[in-house]
């Protein structure tokens, strides 16, 4: 699984703020944010909640991952995810 260190920033917007992870929607992309013994990091590839876990978004295949928060994908990365839309998927 391939992972980035997530930054912490202060942010005007709540939408841009993480949320807990219990009230991930479905059917939307998001991002995620796991902890391992590294520390948090956000995926680089956008998921969406199923029933039975969350998919990456570009490829479809399960990710067997526990994601701690979420956030919506935003735009800026879904254009580029259009634009090479496997760049960083499992």
């Amino acid at each position: 699984m391939m992972q980035i260190k997530a930054r912490r920033t202060l942010c005007e917007d709540f939408d841009a703020m993480w949320k807990p992870i219990q009230s991930a929607p479905f059917s939307r992309d998001l991002e995620l944010a796991v902890f391992d013994e590294d520390g948090e990091h956000a995926l680089v590839f956008a998921c969406r909640r199923v029933n039975d876990g969350w998919k990456n978004t570009a490829s479809g295949a399960r990710v067997d991952i526990r994601p701690t928060h979420w956030r919506d994908w935003g735009e800026e990365k879904a254009e580029a995810r259009i634009r090479n839309p496997l760049e960083g998927a499992p």
